[in-house]
């Protein structure tokens, strides 16, 4: 099949050695290709409106800007082009949330190398993918007609305050949360007061206690 007839896929991940694998994976696909690669979102906007790929599979945890306001920003300048989510993070705290933001399909890092061209696959036929583990717990849900704080204290979090609580989770303070990010440690201590509040915590080492202990729970 001549380079012109395969789907162009876009990479978007900050681990070199997770893209070259990744990209590996693909190529071999007879009808796929790789056709870019970005570390971070800036690189990723650039990068799609150079190269207009046929679909872009985007990390969660980025350098700078959360994956998730990645794929609202695609969806928003390119609504044709579809995303595939993939994260570190177990199913349950982040599907959803990149479902709702505009993806069309989530995997974990760890089902990456057997469920990528799967995905990828399903996608382009015009369907949603997650894992059927997955599924079975959206349907639960929906089925018991839980709402997302039913679920899970950290659900209420908004996907601005989750990454402020993730980076909190890794131990690092304000001010190094406000560069990773590029806002404000004044914006950031708003972030980490709403979290406080919606999660019920007293103080903020209460909150980093909580959050450690969240993410030493879900690795």
């Amino acid at each position: 099949m001549t380079e012109e007839k395969k789907i162009r896929i876009m990479i978007v991940d900050d681990h070199p050695i997770f893209r070259q694998g990744l990209t590996e994976l693909i190529n071999r696909q007879q009808y796929l290709m790789v056709c870019g690669e970005a570390e971070d979102a800036p690189e990723a906007m650039r990068a799609i409106k150079k190269q207009k790929p046929d679909m872009v599979v985007t990390d969660i945890s980025l350098k700078t800007t959360n994956g998730l306001e990645l794929i609202k920003d695609i969806r928003a300048q390119y609504p044709n082009i579809p995303i595939v989510a993939i994260s570190m993070h177990e199913e349950c705290y982040y599907a959803e949330r990149a479902l709702r933001a505009g993806a069309k399909g989530y995997i974990t890092k760890q089902q990456a190398p057997k469920e990528v061209v799967v995905a990828i696959r399903e996608i382009l036929s015009g369907k949603p993918y997650v894992s059927s583990e997955m599924t079975t717990k959206m349907l639960a849900n929906l089925i018991d007609d839980k709402s997302e704080c039913e679920t899970s204290p950290i659900d209420c979090l908004s996907d601005r305050e989750m990454e402020v609580f993730r980076l909190i989770s890794k131990g690092l303070g304000v001010s190094q949360i406000a560069e990773k990010l590029a806002l404000s440690v004044k914006t950031i201590e708003t972030f980490r007061m709403h979290i406080r509040e919606k999660l019920d915590l007293a103080d903020a080492s209460e909150l980093r206690q909580y959050a450690i202990q969240w993410s030493r729970d879900n690795k």
